[in-house]
């Protein structure tokens, strides 16, 4: 994949489960009826749909307010878990700083993930 870090998945070969992470460093706007974190949403909830066997699962995972500089926020943690539990092949992002702005944390996670989720990012 162009724009994503792939690693292998649990579900079979043709189906994904994709979570959508979305996250903003600060609560300003998120009272709006569209805000940022929509925004991220969407976007990538159009980039699932054009992909074959992707499916978006129903749980949201949206961390208004909270930094990227690490990974202890609510929302991240529960993917996190879910992840653990092989609920979720891929993790879909806007832009992979909305996972962590800390490249150590980052190549953490990547390795976290490992063998269980696909990383997209959709805005390149």
């Amino acid at each position: 994949m162009r724009n994503g870090i792939s690693a292998s998945r649990n579900g079979p070969p043709d189906s994904r489960r994709c979570a959508i992470y979305t996250r903003k460093s600060t609560s300003v706007g998120l009272e709006q009826d569209f805000n940022s974190l929509d925004a991220q949403r969407e976007a990538c909830a159009g980039y699932i749909q054009r992909q074959p066997g992707w499916t978006l699962v129903d749980e949201r995972y949206d961390d208004g307010g909270f930094t990227g500089a690490n990974i202890e926020r609510p929302a991240f943690q529960r993917l996190l878990a879910d992840i653990e539990a092989g609920k979720i092949d891929v993790v879909v992002v806007y832009k992979v700083d909305r996972l962590s702005r800390s490249l150590l944390d980052f190549a953490k996670l990547m390795e976290r993930f490992g063998a269980a989720a696909l990383c997209a990012n959709v805005s390149e």
